[in-house]
């Protein structure tokens, strides 16, 4: 299945490309806005700022061509960052808009426990086909100091100091907040399921 990865410069590219193809994806990297916008399989990646990763698909004119594909009815993975910028809004460094593809918030964790936090974290979710295959409760890697809470397209859960949204799907819209390339074999089968998945 061939699969468009969005080559982004706030993102650890080759660490997910590499999962990707494990995956069995026919992978495609690129920051070209029209191929992105007639892609019908796409994973946008991300680390570090929210406000810097919009920054950079608003100059590139993706941010367009994600809405464009998506509207005509490809299918999208936001990862990490990615994911949080398939949101509304978020309040890091500031308010920032995301691309308004989900509804929800992006705020920093509240509580005593150290943010970012890093690390493997329990995940529960409902059935979706995202997950399929993988136990319930098992583990992913999370590097994050902001996550949604409470998303009225959560598919999946942890808990940081009070729970957060893990992962989302508004039809062929998914995001999770881990990083599924260094989850180990539950990642991968997050990404396989996402790239076999039509």
């Amino acid at each position: 299945m061939e699969v468009t990865l969005i080559d982004s410069p706030v993102a650890n590219v080759a660490n997910i490309a590499r999962a990707l193809r494990q995956a069995g994806a026919d992978l495609r990297v690129t920051r070209d806005a029209e191929v992105i916008a007639v892609a019908d399989k796409i994973v946008l990646p991300g680390v570090g700022s929210f406000a810097a990763a919009m920054q950079w698909l608003r100059e590139w004119r993706i941010d367009d061509a994600i809405r464009n594909a998506t509207s005509r009815g490809a299918s999208l993975l936001g990862v990490c960052v990615g994911h949080q910028v398939l949101f509304d809004v978020s309040h890091e460094m500031g308010t920032t808009a995301g691309l308004g593809l989900i509804r929800g918030e992006v705020r920093r964790f509240e509580g005593p426990l150290p943010v970012p936090q890093i690390g493997w974290n329990r995940v529960t979710f409902s059935r979706d086909p995202l997950f399929e295959g993988v136990a319930a409760g098992t583990p992913f890697y999370f590097v994050n100091s902001y996550a949604v809470s409470n998303a009225a397209s959560e598919v999946a859960r942890a808990d940081y100091g009070g729970p957060f949204t893990a992962a989302v799907r508004s039809e062929k819209i998914f995001g999770v907040q881990f990083h599924p390339e260094k989850s180990s074999d539950a990642g991968l089968r997050v990404l396989r399921n996402f790239v076999q998945w039509t």
